[in-house]
């Protein structure tokens, strides 16, 4: 009998087991594991997995759940233990979930453990056809609430997540509704660490959640979802960020069709790769092939994405 493949051996680390199965793969294989809807590759014993899972006050589109009040309205208690409570009982029906679909073969959207919550965007705008799932206008209230929620969903074990959140919508996403895709949010260096900012620093720094969602709209003139500045010089470099980022869901292809700071979809795709999205909520990341022959992007920078997804 060969000697184990490391990436089957939990003796070694996660990055270590990561990096061993990343290897093992083709090309077209690390490709396909960078979409939501990632399928199996048998042959390394990989099932496939949907990372669409949504958990904003309750276990959401999986059938019978605790359904919890909206995230605006749990806000008003300002109770830090009662959020991590109700965060707690989320991961604790969603693991069960889980578990009960894998046993039955069920792989699909909304059976995951990747739960794409919690929203920690500022509501100031009225306009935002999304603001009851933030938790207000104060960026220290999001803060130590958003702390909360992100320690109950992944629970409190050294090693393994119970579920893995995740932190959205990086960044200055707070409307009006109908521009997103479109719009681009001048923010200055004073408001974004004051206001914008201070909720995802803490949730990456203070509660390790395990991923960060890119918003639709561009931030001072680079798309959120392939943004240097926020992805890597912001996230990863300052504040030492090492888990995945995932875009919102089709908003690569705004690169081109909204924002025109592209032309073509592999340009988008390798801009967003580039500078640090890893998961593609949508069908566009397929391109990255074409980007990878049109010498836009390389094979290291696929396989430092696809290691992040793995670990």
């Amino acid at each position: 009998m060969g000697e184990k493949a490391v990436y089957l051996d939990p003796s070694y680390s996660f990055e270590e087991r990561a990096k061993d199965l990343v290897s093992r793969m083709t090309t077209e294989e690390k490709v396909s594991q960078m979409l939501y809807t990632s399928p199996a590759i048998e042959r390394l014993g990989i099932p496939a997995y949907n990372w669409w899972n949504e958990a904003l006050h309750g276990v959401a589109r999986a059938g019978t759940a605790t359904m919890f009040p909206q995230a605006i309205g749990m806000a008003a208690t300002f109770d830090e233990e009662l959020i991590y409570k109700v965060a707690d009982v989320i991961s604790t029906e969603g693991r069960a979930k889980y578990h009960a679909s894998s046993k039955k073969g069920d792989r699909g959207i909304y059976k995951g453990l990747t739960f794409w919550s919690p929203n920690i965007n500022i509501f100031r705008d009225p306009r935002w056809g999304r603001g009851q799932e933030t938790y207000g206008e104060d960026p220290y209230l999001t803060t130590r609430l958003g702390v909360a929620f992100v320690k109950g969903l992944q629970g409190n074990d050294p090693k393994y997540l119970k579920t893995a959140a995740c932190a959205k919508h990086f960044a200055v996403h707070s409307g009006p509704e109908a521009l997103r895709h479109e719009f681009d949010a001048i923010a200055s260096k004073k408001d974004m660490y004051e206001t914008y900012l201070p909720a995802f620093k803490a949730l990456v720094q203070e509660a390790n959640v395990e991923s960060v969602m890119g918003a639709y709209n561009r931030t001072n003139g680079e798309p959120c979802c392939g943004s240097k500045t926020l992805l890597t010089d912001i996230l990863r470099e300052e504040w030492g960020f090492k888990g995945h980022v995932v875009s919102d869901c089709w908003a690569i292809q705004d690169f081109h069709l909204k924002h025109h700071v592209t032309t073509t979809a592999p340009e988008s795709v390798a801009l967003a790769v580039r500078n640090g999205c890893d998961l593609n909520c949508g069908n566009l990341f397929g391109n990255l092939l074409i980007a990878l022959d049109e010498g836009l992007i390389t094979e290291e920078e696929i396989d430092a994405a696809v290691t992040r997804l793995m670990v």
